[in-house]
């Protein structure tokens, strides 16, 4: 992709900026202000539609028969760490960026339609009402997904197949940069450190989130306000140390950090960049992204 391409595709882009496709629904709804629907969490598995079902079904099955690395994310994997259930019209996976043209194959041959939605992180595939999203990153080109995530993950039952399922260490660290406007996935991670804190493995979970430990921080200041009689199954040592590393950052702020506000929310925070004269981090990383998707394999262009 050429850097003129690249920076056409960014522009339009940022008009519809969003971490994750807001396409799930819960099997209550309640409304918003404005009118539109919400999500409700639920412990009660949804109906499957027999068609999705027998969709997402077929995925799984033709891209383990393909021998292609990914891990179940998204409201199924989220189901498996913590017991809440979303209905979905998506299935979500993660995959390293060099197997989604072998992953397009598998779905072309499954009746999909193939693109890449956004190089950075998402390639798409559509039949009919239903989506698979192959997810390669984080939206705001911090974190790519490697094979070690799909190496850490364990085999668990997925719509009636062994598959394995994202770890709770990289569902947080893919999550700690949903902070939209629009979409926020801080009950999501609250929802993971409550169900699984005292077990995470903390090491690879700093590890994920350099440079960004704020962020990290954040979550865990909120997990700590939502749930106070939880916060100490975040061990003693990681609260210390974070604490210590924020303290010392306020007392001695470092002036050459950039300012990082369009990687929170490159909508909300425009106006610094187009009026205030800041530096525009999100796009610099994602202009020089070293991993972005290929348009191999794909059938159409992107939505």
């Amino acid at each position: 992709m050429t850097v003129r391409a690249r920076q056409v595709l960014l522009i339009s882009r940022e008009a519809n900026f969003s971490m994750l496709t807001p396409s799930n629904s819960a099997s209550k709804l309640s409304m918003s202000d404005g009118g539109t629907e919400l999500p409700v969490t639920s412990s009660k598995e949804p109906v499957w539609a027999p068609e999705a079902y027998e969709c997402y079904q077929g995925v799984l099955k033709g891209l383990l028969a393909a021998d292609v690395p990914f891990a179940v994310s998204g409201g199924f994997a989220f189901h498996n760490h913590t017991g809440i259930w979303r209905t979905t019209k998506d299935l979500d996976l993660v995959i390293p960026p060099d197997a989604v043209p072998r992953a397009f194959e598998v779905l072309i041959q499954e009746g999909f339609e193939t693109y890449i939605q956004d190089p950075v992180w998402l390639a798409k595939a559509r039949r009919g009402d239903y989506f698979v999203d192959l997810i390669t990153g984080v939206g705001n080109a911090t974190l790519t997904v490697e094979q070690l995530w799909i190496d850490r993950a364990q085999e668990d039952e997925v719509l009636g197949m062994r598959c394995k399922v994202l770890p709770a260490e990289e569902m947080i660290a893919s999550k700690l940069f949903v902070t939209r406007r629009e979409r926020f996935d801080g009950a999501d991670t609250a929802h993971l450190l409550r169900a699984c804190a005292a077990s995470l493995d903390w090491d690879r979970l700093r590890k994920l989130t350099e440079p960004h430990w704020q962020v990290l921080y954040w979550h865990l200041v909120l997990f700590a306000y939502i749930y106070p009689a939880n916060a100490a199954d975040v061990p003693p040592g990681i609260w210390r140390e974070l604490t210590e590393s924020f303290n010392q950052s306020v007392a001695a702020p470092t002036q050459d950090v950039p300012f990082r506000g369009t990687l929170i929310d490159p909508k909300m925070f425009a106006i610094d960049v187009n009026e205030w004269g800041e530096q525009d981090t999100y796009r610099e990383l994602w202009e020089n992204y070293p991993h972005p998707l290929e348009e191999t394999n794909t059938t159409r262009s992107k939505e």
